[in-house]
């Protein structure tokens, strides 16, 4: 997916002589499992494949709601494989991008016998082009990936995920304007489409767009719950590229009270109290982002500064 809000670089030389790039490095996905009615599967089994080369998986359930969530992810590509019972096994592909939520969504339907053949026949056509447009995707063909996604769009007018994912390519092929437009339709068609409106305030901010990134941020993060510690974070990302620190750190205490372990927004509100001089303040941060991310991008830079700050 589209990449994750780039940070401008603010000196916190005041103490270590360090840089405060506020990348993400981790990614979310998180989805919902319906039966052929369109009704939550609650307790349905997810199983959650990294396909780009390392073997990693991760096993969750979904709630009485029948959705699930999984954080820390690594960006790349996934095979998300969800089972449940009396319905059948589904295997959907998904790509997580830094600091953001994919979404999938299962929808267990009955057999060809009783269906409508049209209805079949459309929803086979719109998976083969889909599938196909994620593998061409995957192996960097992104005129193909455009074309796979707009012949699916053919036979689901209404596949906001297939405009996400021909911006994505669009993106690739350093064409901002079309990817804009793809994203903008996007959200045109699901207006809370977190994926897309992160997306475009990503794009926004690298163009320093910044009244519109905040606005697209903004609209983000209106979803509430865990989900939206992202879209918040990247709110908070905005105003620190704006050099609006207090301003900035604000949103990254935010975000941590809509997800307390949301691993970036812990690494930048460290990287904020270390620019205020909250020392003590700081270590926690960078303890609790270790604590989450020990592998991740930020780990060396906070280990350094954590030996810094304790002599």
């Amino acid at each position: 997916m589209f990449r994750k809000l780039q940070t401008s670089v603010l000196t916190v030389a005041l103490f270590l002589g360090l840089s405060g790039a506020a990348t993400a490095q981790t990614g979310m996905l998180k989805g919902k499992v319906l039966d052929a009615e369109g009704k939550p599967v609650s307790g349905a089994q997810v199983a959650i494949e990294f396909a780009d080369g390392v073997t990693r998986k991760f096993d969750v359930k979904t709630d009485r709601r029948g959705e699930f969530i999984q954080i820390g992810l690594q960006p790349g590509n996934y095979k998300v494989t969800a089972t449940a019972d009396k319905l059948g096994t589904m295997t959907l592909n998904s790509r997580v991008r830094l600091g953001s939520a994919a979404e999938v969504e299962f929808k267990f339907v009955p057999g060809t016998t009783g269906a409508d053949p049209a209805a079949v026949a459309k929803a086979t056509a719109l998976k083969k082009s889909f599938e196909e447009g994620v593998a061409a995707s995957q192996g960097k063909n992104y005129d193909l990936a455009i074309q796979k996604f707009q012949e699916a769009i053919v036979a689901a007018p209404s596949c906001y995920d297939c405009y996400y994912n021909i911006g994505y390519a669009h993106t690739q092929k350093k064409d901002e304007k079309q990817a804009e437009t793809a994203w903008l339709k996007a959200i045109e068609l699901k207006a809370d489409y977190a994926e897309a409106l992160n997306a475009l305030a990503t794009l926004y901010n690298n163009q320093k767009r910044f009244d519109e990134a905040a606005a697209m941020g903004a609209k983000a993060a209106t979803g509430g719950g865990t989900g939206s510690a992202d879209a918040i974070y990247n709110q908070g990302i905005i105003l620190w590229n704006q050099g609006k620190i207090a301003e900035a750190k604000a949103k990254f205490e935010q975000a941590l009270a809509a997800n307390a372990n949301h691993p970036e927004s812990n690494f930048q509100l460290g990287m904020a109290q270390l620019n205020e001089g909250k020392v003590p303040e700081a270590i926690a941060a960078f303890e609790k982002y270790l604590q989450l991310a020990p592998e991740g991008q930020f780990a060396g830079q906070a280990k350094g500064m954590l030996a810094q700050l304790k002599k």
